[in-house]
């Protein structure tokens, strides 16, 4: 670290301090529930799940797994398919965003993964994987929990950069740069991996899974959707992060944040195309058109089409007109349709001859919005300070970290 520079431009104390305004309307929603939120994960770790949760024997995984892990995850896919365009295919277009979705996706798995302490019978039991008590090497959870640790430690060595600006550590800097593009491959190896193989989970629950939803292809399908989510999250979360934190945005993420977003929406419409052909075949290799008749097969197509038929087609529309509100539009309609999916293989697709359902309990929904809400503060926090989405510092600029991606690329 360069001492003379830290001292001159960084100051932890000050950075620590909270910034005027304080009475905002964001903290005072958010801080009340967070401040519920504490004292219900201490009960629940005093008093068991059974003291704040609505899960039993026939439904074990409900809002915390469903949510914090599936979807959580999926809406940060984003980080790996944005590093990909970027890095590997050299799309220099999405350079501005790079960094904030490296961010979203660390702090997704960071909070999210880290969430699934929470639903464990046994938590003390969470870092088996890691310490060799009964690594677990025969379970399917031990391969998913390796790659999420693996793959949160990849994405904070890909954000250390902008960690080394803030403070001023041009030696770290440096250095990580070096490392930065391995990083950047052996990320993207691992959340292929994992992407598919939380879904794979749900291999072993045949007979509990409507037959609609159970798959051999579930592996495949959560891999492809987890790629069109995360990039719905990054058009929903550039449209809220330009316009509350417009002051802090470069110069280069203000004059193409329109074209990110246009572009954004192409890159969607063919995933979902994808998406829905591997549906469609499902359908044909299961041989369950006629379920489409029931109940559930009602649902099925609401989900499959309501949220991904019509937003892919809304996608195209946009991306032809580039018009941003209807391009934003269907971003939000495909992340519905995520929330649908994901919790469908949870508990309502779950189990579906039971007679007695799952719902979350008021506090589940409590603790999960304290998860969200905590994570938003971080975020907020380290937008306002860090170089993320505002101009870099001239020292950084100067080195060119960031010339020419397509020689990284042929580097590759």
């Amino acid at each position: 670290m360069d001492t003379q520079t830290t001292t001159e431009t960084f100051s932890l104390a000050q950075e620590l301090k909270p910034k005027r305004p304080y009475l905002t309307p964001f903290n005072i929603i958010t801080a009340p529930v967070i401040l519920l939120g504490v004292v219900l994960i201490v009960m629940r770790f005093a008093l068991g799940l059974g003291s704040v949760t609505n899960l039993s024997q026939e439904f074990p995984w409900g809002l915390w797994i469903g949510f914090d892990v599936l979807v959580g995850i999926a809406f940060a896919g984003g980080s790996y398919v944005i590093s990909f365009m970027y890095y590997i295919l050299g799309k220099r277009v999405y350079h501005p965003i790079v960094r904030v979705t490296v961010l979203n996706g660390f702090l997704s798995y960071s909070f999210y993964a880290g969430a699934l302490v929470l639903d464990l019978g046994r938590p003390w039991n969470a870092f088996n994987f890691l310490i060799g008590n009964e690594f677990g090497v025969a379970s399917v959870m031990f391969m998913v929990a390796w790659h999420f640790f693996l793959y949160t430690l990849l994405l904070l060595v890909e954000f250390v950069p902008a960690i080394a600006e803030w403070i001023g550590a041009r030696r770290l800097w440096r250095a990580v740069n070096w490392v930065n593009l391995v990083a950047v491959v052996l990320g993207i190896t691992i959340a292929l991996g994992h992407q598919s193989g939380v879904g794979g989970l749900f291999l072993l629950a045949k007979a509990k899974i409507h037959p609609l939803w159970y798959s051999p292809l579930i592996p495949l399908l959560f891999l492809v959707s987890s790629m069109f989510a995360g990039l719905c999250m990054v058009i929903f979360e550039g449209s809220i992060t330009s316009r509350a934190f417009r002051a802090r945005l470069s110069d280069e993420m203000s004059s193409t944040h329109d074209t990110i977003v246009v572009n954004l929406a192409k890159v969607c419409t063919g995933i979902m195309a994808v998406y829905l052909v591997l549906k469609v075949f499902d359908l044909l290799r299961g041989n369950t058109w006629g379920l489409l008749a029931t109940p559930f097969g009602a649902w099925y197509l609401l989900e499959v089409v309501g949220f991904v038929v019509i937003p892919g087609a809304l996608f195209f529309s946009g991306a032809r007109k580039q018009s941003l509100s209807v391009i934003k539009a269907a971003a939000v309609m495909a992340m519905i349709g995520i929330f649908i999916n994901r919790f469908n293989f949870v508990f309502i697709a779950y189990n579906w001859t039971e007679p007695v359902r799952y719902y979350p309990s008021w506090m589940e929904i409590v603790v999960t919005l304290t998860v969200i809400f905590t994570e938003l503060w971080v975020y907020r926090w380290m937008i306002n300070r860090m170089p993320v989405i505002s101009k870099r510092p001239r020292w950084a600029q100067e080195h060119g970290q960031d010339q020419d991606v397509n020689k990284t690329s042929q580097a590759v």
